[in-house]
Parts: C-alpha cells; structure tokens; sequence
C-alpha cells in the first residue's frame, strides 16, 4: 500500500515595481558608502548585502538572484577604492544561494531570515575574503569576534529590514 503526499502549499513568488527595484539597492549602497563615515559604529552592517538577500529569497529565481547579486556587488565595489569585482562575485553567489534556499524553505518567519541572514553574512564575508586574498593578493585578517559580532548585528538589522520591505512586496 503506498501513501502518496501531495505539497499543498504554494510558494509565493513575489515581484517589485520596477522603480523599488532600483531605489532600495541603490540606497542601501549609497547608506552604506556614506554613513559609517560620521558613525564607525555603522560599519559593521552590510546593507548591501541585507538587500541583495532580500530579492533573492522573494523572487525565488536563481537568473534574477544573479543578477540582482551581480548589479549591487559591482555598483558597490564601483564605489569603493578597491578592485572592482569582488563584492560583485561574493553577493552573486550569496544571491544565488538565497534563491535557491527561498525556493525550498518559508523565508517569511523571523527565526528563518535570522538564520539565513547569519549563515549568509559568513558565506559573504568567506567568499569576499577568499577572492580578495588569493586571487587579488590583499592583505587582509579574518578575525573571528569581528565577523561573529557583524552576523549577529546583521541578522538582527535583518529581521526589520525585511519586514519594512515586505510592504513593498507585489504578489
């Protein structure tokens, strides 16, 4: 005798207007560039990258993540003194695991978008680290409390931050 289950939840797959789509990464990079300018303190949030994780667990497509992870990764590393490119290959592929997983799991509840924000703060910094370090040569530290502390924060700044854009959501 077999029991078949049928998956009677829907994952909703959500649009923006295009006019969102463009203001709030863009606003979240120049915040970011800007800010922890007068407040130190800011510099350990990655707007950028809260944003970035944002569209890609909402519209639930592996290309838009790509390319939304692609857009704001190189629009930020354009405004940076550094080499252009390696925020853009970190937040692609961060972008492309947070479609991927927005796909498979419900993203909507705070517990998971702590999590996720968390785990993919590492996955981010990890990424940024390794590619600025082996295949650009900086000299750059991985220090652990530092990255602890910027995932708690983030994954915190997270929780409202998605819920603010949860209204800007189209179904």
């Amino acid at each position: 005798m077999s029991i078949a289950f049928e998956k009677s939840e829907r994952i909703e797959v959500y649009r923006f207007n295009p006019l969102v789509t463009i203001f709030v990464p863009l606003l979240a990079i120049v915040l970011q560039s800007f800010i922890p300018i007068k407040l130190h303190f800011f510099g350990i949030f990655e707007l950028p990258l809260l944003v970035t994780i944002f569209f890609a667990v909402a519209r639930r497509n592996q290309i838009s993540g790509l390319l939304t992870g692609a857009a704001i990764g190189l629009f930020q590393d354009a405004l940076t003194h550094q080499y252009l490119g390696i925020y853009g290959i970190a937040k692609t592929l961060v972008a492309y695991g947070a479609s991927s997983l927005g796909a498979k799991i419900d993203v909507e509840n705070p517990g998971t978008r702590v999590l996720m924000v968390f785990g993919f703060y590492f996955v981010h910094n990890g990424i940024y680290w390794l590619v600025a370090r082996w295949l650009v040569r900086m000299d750059l530290q991985w220090i652990w409390m530092h990255e602890l502390r910027g995932a708690i924060a983030n994954a915190i700044l997270g929780v409202f931050l998605f819920h603010f854009l949860d209204k800007v959501k189209q179904s």
